[in-house]
């Protein structure tokens, strides 16, 4: 069961485009948030000289979300380092632990889960060219460092970036529903809403072609997910090769049918209920809000 948090959130430069620190109620922990541009600026942030993680966002070649996962026992110097090293990145978030009780076999430990999750998420590309080693720390390090660990995807996600989340959300059992779309050439598909958009599940299917009709924007969009691999081609159909998110419903099921689509009666799930009815259900959405 989840808890809500309580997130204090400061605006070092009163600007929220600016340098800010994020920290939890109840935990040693803090987060930073700094601009490449402010990474200069830092020198009077003493704790930033601490042991820690750190995580650099940018675009890669493509314009595709990349992000660089690193650790260090003086994370300022290491980002200065990063200033004449790395040119993809415009942002850094920093955690450290005010109690500075992080040591570098934490540290190691932590860059390695991060990098780990982040890979399986499959939400950005991975700039670190190298696997992160992960040490050998006790039991009850390892109980610590993993509490860390779900307070930094907390805090990250927080900050503005899904690195971490899976993009198929958890939850509980009475809510899980799951919708389809099985149509003509071969369409096959299997998704679910969440609070992004809509997802379509890895292997699902779509079809080979499209029909005349199918609005131009759909058509270079469907192509650009082809071109990325999203899709790819299997036989007579194209099958999905990861979850994928969709901006909406309809996205979803004009990509997966290839024709123009409504996806709020396209998707539907086994019983035959369409994602307009399920979503207008007001009486289910009570009974699942008072378990």
């Amino acid at each position: 069961m989840k808890f809500g948090k309580t997130i204090k959130i400061f605006l070092i430069d009163g600007d929220p485009n600016g340098r800010m620190t994020c920290e939890l109620s109840n935990w040693t922990g803090k987060a930073y948030k700094i601009p490449r541009i402010k990474i200069k600026d830092c020198s009077d942030r003493e704790d930033l000289n601490s042991t820690g993680v750190y995580l650099l966002f940018g675009k890669d070649q493509d314009n595709n979300d990349q992000v660089y996962i690193g650790e260090a026992e003086s994370v300022l110097k290491r980002l200065n380092q990063h200033l004449t090293q790395k040119d993809f990145w415009n942002e850094a978030i920093v955690f450290i632990n005010k109690d500075e009780n992080l040591n570098k076999a934490h540290i190691k430990y932590l860059e390695n889960r991060l990098h780990n999750i982040a890979k399986s998420a499959n939400r950005y590309s991975i700039e670190n060219f190298i696997i992160p080693t992960k040490s050998s720390i006790s039991e009850s390090d390892t109980a610590e460092m993993e509490e860390y660990l779900e307070n930094i995807k907390m805090l990250v996600s927080t900050l503005g970036h899904k690195l971490f989340d899976e993009k198929r959300e958890i939850k509980p059992l009475i809510k899980q529903q799951t919708f389809y779309i099985k149509a003509a050439r071969g369409a096959d598909a299997q998704g679910e809403p969440t609070s992004e958009g809509f997802v379509v599940f890895k292997g699902s299917k779509a079809s080979l072609d499209t029909v005349n009709s199918v609005t131009p924007s759909f058509i270079n969009f469907r192509n650009s997910l082809i071109n990325k691999e999203v899709l790819k081609s299997d036989g007579n159909v194209y099958v999905f090769t990861d979850d994928y998110i969709f901006s909406s419903p309809s996205t979803a099921a004009v990509v997966v049918m290839g024709r123009n689509a409504n996806g709020l009666t396209e998707w539907k799930m086994i019983s035959g209920q369409t994602l307009k009815e399920y979503e207008a259900n007001d009486q289910t959405k009570i009974l699942i809000d008072k378990l």
